[in-house]
């Protein structure tokens, strides 16, 4: 079977993708309320922890991430070659510069431009938290921005296999170096624990469920199984958001500035990318259908994972699992802003 036969039937954004952030807002709201009103449930939750992993998060996780793996088909990696500059494009991009810049732009605004503004330590929470996210490129809501821009299914689904693969063994070094030049201690026990438990651990889970679905019913019981199991990723998701916040309560309300604070350097990381892998696709005459995934993998970030390590790591009242969670609200409206951007540049590429 092919890369192209077993490429995922994707589809236009649907309602709750497309409004993703005001889901994650609500949540938001809910978890400050509930704070306020029941704070000893809260730490009730908090205490439940095995080697300082939180076990209502770790199921949340889980829940989110899963059905992501289902759909990664490590057979498509045998179409590496076909596309090869494409996928040097975003490998480059996503493991040499993205990175780097984000924690440059953590740096240069958490310690300089707002340094009047935060507190030393919540500066340094902040920062630990963005460079989590730069360092994790994106693996579900790729195929949504590939298909709203008409990309080629194949090469996206090659992509993110790929990607995947390379965070395996790349994640925990680069975020390990980075926290480590900016002073921030690295716990690497609990580091690489974190990507075993939510990187290799549902990368395995969906590989051996997909060969099980494939069997039995090709892609089409693939696609019907992820459609099943989707509610759970999105409750999990709006219950991790829910539980963050409402742990993060007296903060957002004593600063309510912070999350605004914590966008900017998100917003001009992510819109600074995008220029750059775009940019790259231009100059070396990419087709669009490769451009165009091309440069939103490269630009858009894996914040399920993103925010499971910040928990792990740093727990679930940290700055910089607040973070985290504030590159869930600027994801998806700063992603839509590219795909139009994207698709009102298509004359720019041959063909």
């Amino acid at each position: 079977m092919t890369a192209s036969e077993t490429a995922p039937a994707t589809s236009p954004i649907g309602s709750f993708e497309k409004w993703l952030s005001l889901w994650v807002a609500l949540a938001l709201g809910a978890g400050l309320t509930l704070g306020s009103l029941v704070p000893g449930l809260f730490q009730l939750l908090a205490a439940a922890e095995v080697a300082r992993v939180n076990l209502v998060i770790a199921v949340l996780i889980w829940a989110m991430v899963y059905p992501m793996m289902v759909g990664v088909d490590f057979g498509a990696l045998g179409q590496i070659g076909d596309r090869p500059k494409g996928l040097v494009v975003t490998l480059v991009v996503n493991w040499l510069i993205k990175p780097f810049t984000m924690a440059g732009l953590g740096v240069l605004f958490f310690h300089y431009v707002f340094a009047g503004l935060i507190p030393p330590e919540d500066a340094q929470a902040y920062l630990a938290g963005v460079i989590l996210l730069g360092a994790a490129p994106c693996t579900a809501m790729v195929f949504v921005w590939s298909e709203l821009t008409r990309g080629d299914p194949t090469y996206t689904l090659v992509q993110v296999s790929l990607n995947d693969v390379v965070m395996i063994f790349a994640y925990a070094p680069i975020v390990a170096v980075l926290l480590g030049v900016t002073d921030i201690p690295v716990p690497w026990e609990t580091l690489l624990l974190s990507v075993g438990l939510y990187v290799v651990i549902p990368l395995a889970a969906g590989m051996l469920t997909r060969q099980a679905l494939v069997r039995r019913g090709g892609e089409a019981a693939v696609e019907a199984f992820k459609a099943r199991v989707k509610p759970g990723s999105v409750i999990g998701l709006l219950l991790t958001v829910v539980l963050l916040f409402g742990f993060q309560g007296h903060v957002i309300l004593d600063r309510p500035l912070v999350i605004a604070m914590i966008a900017v350097p998100l917003l001009i990381q992510t819109y600074g990318i995008f220029v750059i892998a775009y940019g790259a696709a231009i100059a070396w005459k990419l087709p669009f259908n490769v451009a165009a995934p091309c440069a939103m993998i490269a630009t858009s970030n894996f914040f399920e994972l993103s925010v499971a390590v910040a928990i792990s790591l740093f727990g679930l009242g940290s700055g910089a699992a607040l973070a985290t969670v504030v590159g869930v609200l600027v994801e998806v409206p700063v992603m839509l802003s590219l795909v139009a951007v994207a698709n009102r540049t298509r004359h720019w590429f041959p063909g």
